[in-house]
């Protein structure tokens, strides 16, 4: 079965923020933001859609919750997608994770 987790990364302070280039030029190569004059796109926050190895909804769920607890994320949705897209939202959501509270069976 395919599953896959998203989830937001949130930056590692309140006041901090994610901060990449904006090059539409060289679109596919990742330069230092110290050596490119390439616009800067600054953000509080990364949305995330990781794979997750799973033969059934609770080894998934296992898995997904060891990613969740080593990330900075509070909450994630686990999605069943025998698709294998990487757009957010595809798929069926399993459950929900909510730090403190667990899963949430959809």
């Amino acid at each position: 079965m395919t599953y896959f987790l998203e989830y937001t990364v949130p930056a590692a302070s309140d006041d901090a923020e994610f901060e990449f280039p904006n090059d539409e030029i060289n679109a596919d190569t990742t330069v230092p933001l110290t050596k490119t004059e390439a616009n800067t796109v600054h953000t509080p926050e990364l949305p995330a859609r990781t794979g997750i190895l799973g033969a059934t909804d609770a080894e998934a769920k296992l898995e997904a919750e060891q990613l969740i607890t080593h990330s900075r994320a509070r909450e994630a949705s686990l999605f069943f997608d025998p698709s294998n897209s990487l757009q957010a939202g595809v798929g069926t959501v399993v459950a929900t994770f909510v730090e403190g509270r667990g899963w949430q069976d959809s």
